[in-house]
């Protein structure tokens, strides 16, 4: 039997050898890539994509129109949304969606850096108004000496008088757990001695080998 061979040398130098094995070459199916047609939006010079305030201005208000109120506070009216983004460039202003989920939506024509000043100055202000109460925690065992309950009590209602709360913990270690009256005694010493400056905000509770309680400032307590 004779076996036809393909004796043809391979293509160099760029040139295609011709096809002598009788066959039909497949097509290519390499397509070129092309660069997309997809329009990107225009970019907004004023936004920031780190900015918690999260609120659109100028080109990224991409509605058909929206209701207007000037600078002045003062409204406008319902505007094609290109014609407000142009009255507040005229004013070398920017224009802010204050309102998205109106119809249309509420844009007004503001100075955006000084919106952002005075609104992070307000909230400094909130938070400095702010009363933080903390939680002291003062750790006691059953059997502390006088010396060292005095003391710690002493402290204890320092910080009650200052505007915190004190978390008393009282230690239960081996075999003590199962005797846990002298702890209750305790607290109820310790609330006794305290006096009219606290209130018992947590009664004494055995949680695991721990005695807690947790006495809070009396605001009916007026300081001599």
């Amino acid at each position: 039997m004779a076996f036809k061979t393909n004796n043809a040398a391979p293509p160099t130098g760029g040139i295609i050898a011709p096809n002598t094995s009788g066959t039909t070459p497949r097509p290519s199916t390499f397509q070129p890539r092309t660069p997309s047609s997809r329009p990107y939006p225009p970019r907004d010079r004023n936004f920031n994509k780190d900015d918690k305030d999260d609120v659109r201005l100028n080109e990224r208000i991409r509605v058909p129109q929206v209701r207007l109120i000037d600078e002045n506070g003062e409204q406008v009216g319902i505007v094609p949304t290109q014609q407000a983004l142009q009255m507040a460039r005229d004013k070398g202003l920017d224009l802010m969606e204050v309102a998205a989920g109106a119809s249309p939506p509420v844009c007004k024509i503001c100075d955006y850096g000084k919106f952002k000043y005075e609104k992070k100055k307000k909230e400094a202000q909130a938070r400095k108004n702010q009363v933080v109460v903390k939680v002291k925690e003062v750790q006691l065992r059953p059997n502390t000496d006088e010396h060292d309950l005095s003391y710690k009590i002493k402290n204890a209602q320092e910080f009650i008088e200052e505007g915190d709360k004190v978390k008393f913990t009282i230690l239960f270690r081996g075999r003590e757990i199962a005797h846990t009256e002298p702890g209750f005694k305790m607290c109820k010493e310790v609330i006794e001695r305290i006096g009219e400056v606290a209130m018992v905000e947590l009664a004494p509770k055995l949680e695991g080998k721990k005695l807690m309680m947790i006495l809070s400032p009396n605001p009916q307590y007026k300081k001599k």
